[in-house]
Parts: C-alpha cells; sequence; structure tokens
C-alpha cells in the first residue's frame, strides 16, 4: 500500500487529541514525528512493535503506543505491528521464546500442561527471559531490514526518474 493512501486512511491527530478516550496525553499526539512516513520513523516503530510483540504481558497496544510517543516514532505503524502476535501465533512464538530461555538458563524443557497456573511459578523465568531476548533481535533485525529495504526502494526511484529524466532530455534535443 502506497504513503500517500495509508496516511489517508490514518486518523487525524487533531481528532485523537479532541477524543475523550485520549485527552490524557494531551499535545502529545499533536507531535507530527509521530505521524510521518520517514525512514528513521518507521524503523524505529518496526523496532517498538517488534519488541512490545514478543513480550508476554497484558496491554501491548498501549506499551506500544507510549514507547512509540516516548521514541516519537510512528504512533500508528508501532501499534499494529503489535498484532503480529495473535490467538493464532501467540503460541509458536512464546514456546521459541520459552526454548530460548531455558537453553541460556540451562534448564530443561518441562511439559507445559496448563492445567493449573502452577506451572506458570516454573516457567515465567525462562518465558520471560526468551521473549525479551527474541524481541530485541527481532526489532533489530526489523530496523536493519525496514533501513536496507528504504535505502534499496529509494535508489530505485531515483534510477527511473534519471531514465525518465534522460528520456525527456534526449527527446527535446
Amino acid at each position: 500500500m502506497g504513503k500517500i493512501r495509508l496516511k489517508a486512511r490514518l486518523p487525524n491527530p487533531s481528532q485523537l487529541q479532541n477524543s475523550k478516550l485520549f485527552k490524557i496525553f494531551g499535545s502529545l499526539l499533536g507531535e507530527p514525528r509521530l505521524w510521518h512516513f520517514n525512514r528513521t520513523s518507521v524503523a524505529s516503530a518496526v523496532s517498538i512493535g517488534l519488541f512490545v510483540a514478543y513480550i508476554p504481558c497484558i496491554g501491548h497496544m498501549l506499551m506500544a503506543g507510549l514507547l512509540a510517543i516516548w521514541f516519537r516514532a510512528n504512533l500508528p505503524l508501532s501499534v499494529a505491528l503489535v498484532w503480529l502476535v495473535n490467538p493464532l501465533t501467540a503460541i509458536p512464538l512464546l514456546g521459541f521464546g520459552y526454548y530460548i530461555g531455558t537453553k541460556i538458563l540451562s534448564q530443561s524443557v518441562c511439559d507445559l500442561n496448563f492445567h493449573s497456573f502452577s506451572i506458570l511459578h516454573e516457567v515465567w523465568q525462562p518465558l520471560l527471559l526468551g521473549c525479551t531476548l527474541c524481541g530485541i533481535v527481532l526489532a533489530i533485525l526489523g530496523n536493519i531490514f525496514v533501513r536496507i529495504y528504504w535505502r534499496f526502494h529509494l535508489g530505485k526511484k531515483w534510477k527511473l526518474r534519471n531514465s525518465r529524466r534522460s528520456r525527456y532530455l534526449e527527446l527535446n534535443a
């Protein structure tokens, strides 16, 4: 989806500032950098969204929104990216994070039977450690990927622009 079409679908920052739900943020939502789609803002938003998505907690969207405001990243993108972890993807992602945590802590992988909440006492440390590390790695890789892709896409547009310009100059010469 193009940048212009995506911007047209986003809510207006002034409307969000005036809504009752977002009044607590005051003028913070009016910050223009939260709504721009440039390389730095998008790369930071991808990092925030991917990191927060991997953290096993409640309130992903709020946490991603607060981090986006704090780091001046693209707010809608960072909030949208936390939806990568949904009921279909949560079990494999959190399971992988738990597996990584057990390997780092040199613990054995226990059979996760969720018949009672007592299992959480045994698995919270490796789960939190593994998910945090996976979130950090995913955030770094996402940031690098966005920056490389952005540079590649921009170079492609420049080449196309230069070829059009040279054809125009050849025709008018």
